[in-house]
């Protein structure tokens, strides 16, 4: 290849794989066309129209907004401690005030100025879902986006047949492999969609396999099993760290604890579904039988990103017995379905006492004094009592979860990065904190890596950063 064409090779490579959808030109491209198409489409035209038809779909727009800000309120969706940028409900405005220009102008439009208004309805919506997705992080990259959408394939990714073959061989991999599961609910009862499990280089070398540690992922509200694959990047990081250990890795489950993908469950046991008896009750026997990983809770680790965080501390407090290990990446101090009330309501039918079950501060308490579990904390923000900014609503929650922790015999860090709360501050955030998880739950070969600065950890380098 000449060097033009690697050139270009690389360049199409790296706007494939490496376009961000949250920062830098495409986004403001896309929102400069949405806006130079919109007015475009409304024009001056008429006195009849700037007078009945463009204040009608000025209405129609902020209905819309209006609409969308009152779900996301009532359904639980936004709250004080992650609210939606405002760009997000100007967007939506737009987008209806695009729908009712094209409506209302067509009959008496010009043939150009149908098709910019027909070029602006999808051009808004799609401002608008860049600044949802701006909010939530669920797509960082075009390459994120597309393979979620067309539901390409996994990184690393095969079949269990290949991976019963490869396992009775022996035929080590230089990657590890994701292994696309099934798993009963049968002590649950839950509905749950297809979950996946990553397998380490090292889990083929013998027959039947090494009784390796396992972490169990779980993912934020909106979510699919297939998150923290795509938009989290958990197999490079993974695969890297197995590279570095000849090998060696944890086995991992991503599981599913909302059965559909706004089904927020907070992993409890309530009206929305069994969640938590799932996770616990279908998945850890699932592992240990199919994939032979220990049974020793002192070997099995448990991560979570924002909603997921809180489950994280909840599996872990509520189930010592079970897991050792656990890192929050963002989560909240509680179970959070909206204020306490709303929560007590939506997840246990109003059942208080099924909420305090599920309440980590209330399991802490009750419990007493806990052995050999700790727990990383990760916040995107100051740590209380560092003296810096004022902490955000996730960082008070770790804060007070490991102090409360600390003196009941979990040894925890909270330990603060940077970024925002999306899915690449909890990519990087698993990616510094798995050498501790991994030496924690008993990775072969890996040497032993402490909490850093527990109780209260300063900010660390993350692998984004370095």
């Amino acid at each position: 290849m000449t060097t033009s064409g690697t050139f270009i090779g690389n360049f199409t490579d790296s706007l494939h794989h490496h376009l961000s959808l949250m920062h830098g030109w495409l986004p403001v491209v896309v929102q400069v066309l949405a806006l130079v198409a919109l007015v475009t489409a409304i024009g001056w035209r008429t006195r009849r129209w700037r007078l009945i038809w463009l204040p009608w779909s000025a209405v129609i727009g902020v209905m819309l907004a209006v609409a969308a800000y009152w779900y996301t309120q009532t359904a639980g969706v936004a709250d004080d401690t992650n609210p939606a940028p405002h760009t997000l409900w100007v967007w939506i405005a737009l987008s209806g005030i695009s729908v009712a220009v094209l409506v209302s102008g067509w009959r008496n439009a010009q043939w150009w100025r149908r098709a910019v208004a027909l070029t602006a309805v999808p051009l808004c919506a799609l401002s608008a879902a860049l600044a949802l997705n701006l909010w939530t992080g669920y797509f960082p990259t075009v390459q994120t986006a597309w393979s979620q959408l067309t539901a390409g394939p996994l990184p690393d990714q095969t079949d269990q047949v290949t991976v019963a073959a490869m396992q009775r061989n022996h035929t080590i991999p230089i990657k590890g492999s994701v292994v696309a599961v099934t798993i009963p609910g049968t002590a649950s009862g839950f509905r749950h969609r297809g979950e996946f499990v990553y397998l380490p280089p090292a889990w083929y070398a013998s027959d039947p396999p090494p009784a390796l540690p396992t972490v169990m992922m779980i993912g934020g509200e909106f979510n699919t099993p297939a998150d923290w694959m795509r938009a989290g990047n958990a197999i490079k990081t993974l695969d890297d760290f197995a590279t570095a250990h000849h090998g060696f890795a944890p086995v991992v489950v991503f599981v599913d604890p909302g059965g559909a993908f706004n089904n927020d469950t907070e992993c409890v046991n309530g009206s929305r579904g069994r969640s938590a008896d799932h996770l616990t009750r279908d998945v850890v026997p699932f592992m240990q039988a199919n994939f032979g990983v220990s049974a020793a809770a002192a070997n099995w680790g448990v991560v979570g990103w924002s909603m997921g965080g809180t489950c994280a501390v909840d599996l872990a407090v509520m189930h010592p017995d079970m897991f050792s290990a656990f890192e929050d990446i963002a989560g909240d101090l509680a179970p959070n379905s909206g204020d306490r009330a709303q929560t007590v309501e939506r997840l246990f039918g109003g059942n208080a006492a099924a909420y305090a079950s599920f309440d980590p501060t209330t399991v802490i308490t009750r419990h007493g004094p806990y052995r050999g579990v700790q727990g990383w904390f990760d916040v995107n923000g100051a740590v209380p009592g560092s003296g810096a900014a004022k902490p955000n609503a996730q960082a008070v929650a770790a804060d007070s979860l490991c102090s409360l922790g600390s003196r009941s015999g979990i040894d925890c860090a909270v330990v603060s990065q940077p970024g925002n709360h999306d899915w690449p501050f909890a990519s990087a955030a698993f990616a510094a904190a798995l050498p501790w998880l991994a030496s924690t739950i008993g990775t072969p070969g890996v040497a032993p890596v402490s909490l850093p600065s527990a109780p209260h950890a300063t900010p660390v380098e993350t692998a984004a950063a370095r």
